[in-house]
């Protein structure tokens, strides 16, 4: 199964695509979406949503995960995430992809086995899983490909359970 795993932020939105077949991964590609903050509000979020559009035709995911809004600490970039959450909500359902969501705490218990777990131990959990190119350094991306892990995880454990 393609899955297409997504961070999403109003100033960088981190994506990846990893194809997932009985417990193994493959990272077919990720990257992030950085949108300019001089841009009317608006523009930035038009930006993501054409660009996740883009990124769905490109690589033609079957499923998609995305991180669900949990807690802020920032109560400044709440409505902005909430925002980009939304319009990537929206392509991904326009593009015809089946959607999970995710907390940042379920996402680090699948991963890592608890989910206090630090960005290290996540990132040290997804090279386990994927071999990371040197260049993925974005916390964002890697924070992509965790989620979309952690739904190629869900997903086989569903699939067990209906057989």
């Amino acid at each position: 199964m393609r899955i297409l795993g997504i961070d999403p932020g109003i100033g960088i939105t981190g994506y990846s695509i990893i194809e997932a077949q009985d417990d193994h991964y493959k990272l077919i590609s990720c990257g992030s979406i950085q949108t300019n903050k001089n841009l009317a509000h608006q523009k930035r979020l038009a930006e993501i949503y054409h660009d996740i559009r883009h990124i769905c035709a490109t690589f033609n995911p079957q499923s998609a995960a995305i991180e669900q809004l949990f807690f802020f600490k920032n109560q400044k970039t709440i409505i902005p995430v909430a925002q980009a959450r939304g319009v990537i909500l929206a392509a991904l359902e326009e593009s015809g992809i089946e959607i999970g969501e995710y907390t940042p705490i379920v996402v680090k218990q699948v991963l890592t086995g608890h989910g206090r777990a630090t960005k290290d131990e996540v990132k040290f959990m997804v090279e386990k899983y994927i071999e990371l190119n040197p260049a993925t350094k974005l916390d964002d991306t890697i924070d992509s490909i965790a989620i979309g892990i952690c739904h190629a995880r869900n997903m086989e454990i569903k699939n067990r359970e209906i057989t």
